[in-house]
């Protein structure tokens, strides 16, 4: 499965986990799993009992500073406190489910911590490395029970950043890698499946970037190579070099790449330079701009060459690379994006120029255009019954909206739409702490003031939804967190929806000074008449709803209380639904009196304006003689309120990441 919480887990959650090293990535991996797994253990060893102590210092630390920002209770932070276990043996490690070690790069130290690891655990609980670079055929192949065994390789800071690679390798158990992948899923995680190749899949990119980088220093000083680098990722390479000391972990990792050729040997001043002088994210060099652009072709040489070579040899999924750049690595697009932005001629130019400067790295193996060939955000499972599981992929926006994204679900729909295979479909987001968090509101700024151009960007945003409306095969929403805005104006026009017990629903549109533009104002009432004062609240005040109230409203048909079975109960309702597809009503709606106040039910303060219009297209919408012509007064709703000052006010604030002030408008 592509999405791991689309079936059951084939083991329990850990109640207690293991971390072997208490340096600086296992305490954080251990935080972060901690935090997540509902009343886990955590045993930390290492051999020294100062280290042990240093990191529970640092784990408090964390807890105290979610505690001070609300992210956990006082008591909680204490009680968590109380599930760290330390201890320099081993052996102290007996009763742990999954045991992860994260202390050493030297191979054979590792077979051995394994061995003695392997007879010390019970026959079931898994083991796994965060090595960034060795196979896991090198560490685990000679021990007894290597089903049990592979890499889980995570990224700094660990507790923070969601990405994971799971590695896949010749005697790895299926069931160890869907259980790992589903329990990182669970905790947050985007655990990312990768081949046994040397690096696996997204040091590979890291460490050759920056071994590109540090080739580039006869031409460039660090700072201006940070500087070009900044318009592709959030901090440049020496800048996050000088963060993990990473310098010796670059000598190493290429030094082992270079079983594949020469081409891949370190830069020689890695072994002289300890820190390097940078430039800080948002404090850019001067570079004159034949430098720039001899770094630049570089620097996309070395990410390209890269990106071919995985792609070309299976080592990760087009789609995993480009996500997966964004979350561990920092960058700003996926670097397949970057190739698409750029073009094929430009492409090529700049492969043609890294060939001749760098021969020997990874050049295409397949036409340009064959790389851009897949699905970014939408995952897509089979499920029994002929039902497809169509999952929302962007973590990295909650799940948001974008063109590409409703694209390729239109896509999907529409090429199964007619497969006498296929009953029907489920939409679902990736992971549990979103649906789908609305439109992503990029665009929104240059819209802004211009009513003929919003209208519009209301009707494309909807094409999506108006094919739901006619499908004769159903579409089931599964609610698995929060959906709104956009997202939760998908899931009503889907034909049924389902959810976990702990989903919200929202429209936060009146809160920017706009109003949600693409159905949110019509559908619901047309659907669930009986909802209509909660609906009324949740528009004009921008009120939750949650998705026990949601069923007691019949606006939801279903609870689950796990992933797992939001999935099943899913697709079961597809198949109830199949060949007796429910119809949006057609027909004009009657309803109570809507309360116009311009605040939130806390009392802050909202648009009056911004809130008149949504009650008047409310009003309107439900009079209309016809659903689309209740959707075109929402569409012309929308284009109004992005033409107020309200929205100017809301809208920036939202991307400035301030509370709006609509104070000073109408």
């Amino acid at each position: 499965m592509h999405n791991p919480l689309a079936k059951k887990s084939p083991r329990p959650l850990p109640t207690h986990l293991g971390v072997i090293g208490s340096g600086t990535i296992g305490p954080d991996i251990g935080y972060g799993l901690l935090t997540t797994i509902p009343g886990v253990t955590l045993h930390l060893v290492d051999i020294a009992p100062q280290a042990l102590e240093r990191a529970v210092e640092r784990l408090k630390g964390y807890a105290a500073r979610d505690a001070s920002k609300g992210r956990m209770s006082a008591d909680e932070a204490a009680a968590l406190e109380k599930r760290i276990v330390t201890s320099t043996d081993i052996a102290s490690l007996a009763p742990c489910d999954w045991v992860l070690e994260a202390a050493t790069e030297n191979l054979e130290l590792k077979k051995k911590l394994f061995s003695q690891l392997e007879r010390t655990v019970r026959p079931d609980a898994l083991i796994t490395s965060n090595t960034s670079s060795l196979p896991a055929s090198r560490l685990f192949s000679h021990l007894e029970h290597p089903a049990r065994t592979t890499v889980t390789h995570f990224f700094a800071p660990a507790h923070k950043n969601p990405a994971v690679e799971v590695v896949r390798w010749a005697k790895s158990s299926e069931a160890t890698v869907d259980a790992l992948t589903h329990l990182l899923c669970q905790t947050g995680k985007v655990p990312f499946v990768t081949a046994d190749a040397l690096c696996f899949m997204l040091d590979r990119v890291f460490d050759n970037w920056c071994n590109e980088a540090a080739l580039l220093l006869d031409r460039a000083t660090a700072a201006e190579i940070d500087t070009v680098a900044g318009d592709y990722v959030q901090a440049g390479p020496f800048f996050v070099l000088n963060l993990a000391h990473g310098n010796p972990i670059i000598v190493e990792t290429n030094t082992l790449q270079m079983e594949e050729g020469a081409c891949y040997r370190p830069a020689e001043i890695f072994k002289s330079v300890e820190t390097w002088k940078t430039a800080a994210p948002g404090k850019p060099a001067k570079v004159a701009d034949q430098t720039a652009a001899a770094v630049r072709d570089r620097l996309l040489g070395a990410l390209f060459s890269q990106t071919v070579d995985i792609v070309d040899r299976a080592i990760g999924s087009p789609s995993d690379l480009n996500l997966g750049c964004q979350l561990a690595l920092g960058f700003k697009e996926g670097p397949l994006d970057v190739m698409d932005r750029l073009g094929a001629q430009e492409t090529s130019r700049i492969f043609k120029a890294f060939s001749e400067q760098r021969s020997g790295m990874p050049t295409p193996k397949q036409g340009l255009d064959a790389y851009q060939d897949f699905q970014r955000h939408v995952l897509v499972d089979d499920l029994e019954g002929g039902v497809k599981l169509l999952t929302l992929r962007r973590p990295q926006a909650m799940n948001a909206l974008d063109d590409r994204a409703t694209d390729e679900l239109l896509s999907v729909i529409t090429r199964h739409q007619d497969d006498p295979r296929v009953t029907g479909f489920v939409i679902t987001g990736y992971g549990g702490k979103a649906f789908c968090a609305g439109a992503d509101i990029g665009r929104f700024p240059g819209m802004l003031g211009d009513e003929k151009a919003s209208i519009q960007y209301a009707r494309d945003c909807s094409r999506l939804l108006v094919h739901l409306d006619a499908m004769k095969k159903p579409v089931v929403a599964a609610i698995n967190g929060l959906a709104l805005g956009g997202g939760l104006e998908l899931a009503m026009r889907c034909h049924a929806l389902v959810s976990v017990k702990g989903a919200s629903f929202q429209f936060p549109e009146v809160g920017l000074g706009i109003a949600p533009g693409i159905g949110g104002m019509v559908v619901p009432y047309r659907r669930w008449p009986k909802a209509a004062t909660e609906l009324h609240g949740m528009l004009q005040q921008s009120n939750k709803l949650s998705a026990a109230r949601a069923h007691e409203l019949g606006i939801v048909d279903a609870l689950a209380a796990t992933a797992d079975e939001l999935i099943a109960l899913a697709a079961k309702r597809v198949r109830e639904l199949s060949g007796k597809v429910p119809r949006i009503p057609d027909a004009p709606v009657t309803l109570p009196p809507l309360p116009g106040e311009a605040k939130t039910a806390k009392g802050e303060p909202l648009s009056r304006q911004v809130v008149g219009i949504i009650g008047k297209a409310i009003a309107d919408a439900a009079a209309a003689p016809s659903l689309s012509a209740a959707l075109e007064i929402g569409y012309r709703a929308f284009g109004a309120t992005a033409c107020t000052d309200a929205a100017r006010e809301g809208v920036g604030a939202f991307l400035a990441r301030r509370k709006p002030d609509f104070s000073k408008t109408a």
